[in-house]
């Protein structure tokens, strides 16, 4: 997968020092995948959920932390649309952020 925002991890890892492994491990798994459909990405994220849109919510460290990005299988790209707490994701839309 393409994935776009890498520095929209980068500054929250910068800022979240904890996230940084489970952040740095996440993105490795998705620039290696070639995810088909959803149920491809669920074998190495099971407990991601599409969310609307073409957006995917990931659990990151053990549910500590959320990316939502808007994936197109089609296109074999993610584009990273919101990293944060899972307190400041409960304040957002993730089928709209």
């Amino acid at each position: 997968m393409n994935v776009m925002s890498l520095k929209k991890l980068r500054e929250f890892y910068e800022g979240h020092a904890d996230s940084e492994a489970a952040l740095t491990t996440w993105y490795k798994v998705a620039v290696k995948a070639e995810w088909k459909d959803l149920n491809a990405l669920k074998m190495d994220f099971p407990s991601a959920d599409l969310v609307g849109d073409s957006r995917v919510v990931f659990n990151i460290k053990g549910n500590h932390y959320r990316i939502v990005a808007r994936v197109s299988f089609q296109y074999k790209s993610m584009m990273i649309k919101f990293v944060g707490t899972h307190a400041e994701y409960d304040k957002i839309d993730a089928a709209t952020v």
